[in-house]
């Protein structure tokens, strides 16, 4: 087993079981990206999700986030 493998099961049994079942779905998500050969979509979409999440905030929080 790998580091990183070793690492993720044991933070699975660390974390809270709501975290861990959350993990291990984004997990298993990249994992049949990977296998179709589509991560470069997936990271088109998350990119595309944080664009969308700026425009949604108030032009408030934009303005401080574009100072700090």
């Amino acid at each position: 087993m790998t580091a990183l493998a070793e690492k993720l099961d044991k933070k699975l049994r660390q974390w809270q079981p709501n975290t861990a079942r959350e993990v291990k779905q984004r997990v298993e998500e990249i994992i049949v990206s990977a296998d179709a050969d589509t991560l470069d979509v997936s990271r088109s979409r998350k990119i595309e999700q944080e664009v969308l999440d700026v425009l949604d905030e108030p032009k408030s929080l934009v303005r401080s986030k574009r100072l700090a």
